[in-house]
């Protein structure tokens, strides 16, 4: 039976301090996946303290990889490289809430000499696999899921490479079948609708790996052999979009944010808050294993509204909750189109924001593939669910701020899905 917390969240007057955020879990994912498969050592320092980079953790483990975590200063992640061939495991592997682990490790599994089962929570068990199932099966995987759904049954396969057009931009398809392409005979080729997040590329290159861009097709060949590496995390830019819009709130905040990541593949999230209003200057800007990684500076202004669309709706999924739960207290309010991906998300995410919104006292116009939310409006506190969505909690604990009186989130644990000191981490920025 699921366990039930809730958090109380007061409104404040600003927000100010400096924060040192998590390893980002985009790369801290594909970090520990390719150090399973690397040959030699990998050391990884500040590794995502996510429970569901943990999930990736322990499936490796069961199969066969060893790694250390030690938790002291700079929590590092210590793994011994496998080489290319994993064990068979004697469980099925565990994937918690995290599609990012289900999803991307199918493609190693998928070249592996044994079969397997991937599963996950009840969340995980209603997100969409046809996406990773298809390339994979066309690649010789042999593939059973229940209607298109986790637990996964893989059969694993001498791979063959192939040149496969994703009908869908999915930053976690593409990786999973470059994955799978480095362990497969020949060229994989991958085409993107729409240019994702390249944190796969980059890590690939990280470890050794030659692969080639073209537009909007990556090529990887299959037989290449990885080596360990010694590398530092980044700070999850996705974690400071809660924070980087906790500032937009406040005229005259100020915050400071360190060792954070600014691929350019997700910085789109740092326009777009420019555009609106936040004052953001970089500093310390410099590339760490084929990641830029900087210092940002903070300063809150009057907020202006905004659309996002297309190729931001895509750079932006992620960060989408946080900035349209802010939406009522801008200017000229924010419209959300192309992003019928956030339904099938760890929640409904398009109707979770309506509800939650619509509980505050905001008006909100809900769509099919989206959302527009008027601006110039004040949200009153109120008693809100988490939908077990970790970005859902976060987002509306910083509408709160802003809101008339106490705002209370239920089932606020699960923001230990991406970023357990979430909460302590805000209570030490803002002045009440």
């Amino acid at each position: 039976m699921k366990s039930e917390s809730e958090v109380v969240v007061r409104p404040a007057r600003n927000l100010r301090g400096s924060v040192s955020l998590p390893g980002d879990k985009s790369i801290s994912h594909r970090y520990a996946m390719l150090a399973a498969i690397a040959d030699g050592p990998s050391r990884l320092k500040n590794y995502s303290t996510g429970a569901d980079c943990a999930s990736t953790l322990g499936c490796l483990r069961t199969l066969g990889v060893k790694w250390e975590r030690k938790d002291g200063a700079g929590n590092v992640l210590e793994v011994q490289g496998s080489g290319v061939s994993l064990a068979a495991p004697s469980a099925p592997l565990d994937c918690g809430n995290s599609g990012s682990t289900i999803r991307m490790l199918s493609g190693i599994v998928a070249g592996q000499k044994f079969s397997s089962e991937m599963a996950g929570d009840e969340s995980l068990s209603r997100r969409p696999m046809l996406r990773v199932i298809t390339p994979l099966t066309a690649m010789g995987a042999q593939i059973t899921a229940q209607d298109g759904f986790p637990p996964l049954h893989i059969t694993g396969a001498q791979l063959k490479g192939i040149h496969y057009q994703m009908p869908v931009a999915s930053a976690q398809v593409k990786t999973c079948l470059l994955f799978a392409g480095l362990l497969a005979e020949g060229e994989t080729r991958v085409e993107e609708p729409l240019r994702t997040r390249d944190h796969g590329e980059v890590a690939l290159r990280a470890f050794g790996a030659q692969l080639e861009r073209k537009g909007n097709e990556v090529r990887i060949r299959g037989g290449q052999r990885l080596r360990g590496i010694e590398a530092l995390v980044p700070g999850d830019l996705s974690s400071a979009a809660f924070f980087l819009c906790a500032a937009a709130l406040f005229p005259g905040s100020q915050l400071t944010l360190t060792n954070l990541l600014m691929n350019p593949t997700r910085a789109r999230l740092l326009d777009i808050l420019m555009q609106m209003g936040l004052r953001i200057s970089v500093t310390q800007l410099e590339e760490v294993h084929g990641e830029l990684v900087g210092t940002l500076q903070v300063e809150g202004g009057r907020l202006k509204g905004a659309t996002i669309a297309g190729a931001d709706t895509a750079a932006l999924i992620d960060e989408i909750p946080v900035l349209a739960a802010i939406a009522p207290y801008t200017e000229n309010g924010i419209e959300v189109r192309d992003a019928k991906e956030l339904r099938v998300k760890e929640s409904d995410r398009i109707a979770s924001i309506a509800i939650n919104l619509r509980a505050m006292g905001a008006q909100v116009e809900e769509r099919e593939d989206g959302l527009k939310i008027p601006g110039g409006q004040s949200l009153l506190g109120a008693e809100l669910e988490s939908f077990g969505d970790h970005r859902i909690a976060m987002a509306f604990s910083i509408a709160a701020l802003r809101a008339q009186g106490e705002t209370l989130i239920r089932g606020s644990e699960c923001v230990a899905i991406s970023y357990p000191e979430f909460f302590s981490t805000l209570d030490e920025l803002v002045e009440r």
